[in-house]
């Protein structure tokens, strides 16, 4: 799958970041974790992995998994000491091995959405679950980045369709089993200009898809584990001595007669 703008993470990851410092940012995160709280509890297993493109922004905090890792793009100040950096489309991680793998925002900004996707979804063991969170098209942040002719960040990212994103997990085996969305604000950066839209959060709400700039989608991965091969265990048998039967008198008779 290809996208008409090619992004280039390294050199958006310092504009990402100040954005997200931002206080429309923070109000979008804020709005994300409460989301992730409704959904991390219900997940468990032993390893999670966060993908993401900031790496000083733990989403996982709502998990009961007890090994948990952010991997991020680039090696920050601030960073969670459980951090590791690398590149989202080639994880290094062994397959099969993750409970819990949370993309947040990975998709958006990925050179290649669907590679980061399918990278995520191997090193997923079988009956895990993956929870991506990105921006939604289909909200009031949809339209504002269809009418910016400037794309800056956060406008710059590819705001997938949630019926592509199906589509893309369907390919790898995925199966959704919940989706959610938040944050119904206008992307307005001035505050006063935010609150006074309050009343499209009653609004949006009320309609019937997912309208919200956040969308969280969270899918299992189906794939039956593969069970190895053991070596046939095979019984020693003990040798036990051959009894030969001994001659009675009816057959010792027999044979003088003959």
């Amino acid at each position: 799958m290809t996208f008409h703008q090619r992004l280039d993470v390294n050199q958006l990851t310092p504009a990402i970041m100040q954005w997200f410092d931002s206080a429309l940012g923070q109000e979008l995160i804020e709005v994300e974790q409460s989301l992730l709280e409704q959904v991390l509890p219900t997940l468990f297993g032993y390893h999670l992995l966060q993908i993401g493109v900031d790496s000083r922004k733990p989403m996982f905090g709502a998990s009961p998994v007890p090994h948990r890792i952010l991997l991020g793009p680039s090696l920050e100040l601030g960073m969670d000491k459980r951090s590791i950096v690398a590149s989202n489309s080639e994880l290094p991680v062994q397959s099969d091995t993750i409970d819990v793998v949370l993309l947040h925002h990975a998709l958006d900004f990925a050179e290649n959405p669907h590679q980061v996707l399918r990278e995520a979804a191997r090193v997923l063991r079988p009956g895990g679950h993956m929870v991506v969170v990105g921006f939604n098209p289909a909200s009031t942040w949809g339209i504002a980045r269809f009418l910016r002719r400037r794309k800056l960040v956060p406008w710059s990212g590819h705001f997938i369709r949630h019926g592509r994103l199906q589509d893309w997990l369907g390919l790898l085996e995925l199966t959704e089993v919940r989706s959610l969305s938040g944050f119904y604000m206008p992307p307005f950066e001035n505050l006063r200009r935010r609150q006074r839209c309050s009343w499209l959060h009653t609004l949006a709400q009320r309609a019937p898809a997912h309208s919200g700039a956040a969308l969280i989608v969270v899918a299992r991965k189906d794939v039956p584990g593969m069970t190895p091969l053991r070596t046939p265990w095979r019984r020693k048998l003990i040798s036990l001595p051959v009894i030969e039967p001994k001659p009675t008198a009816r057959g010792h008779m027999r044979n003088r007669r003959r």
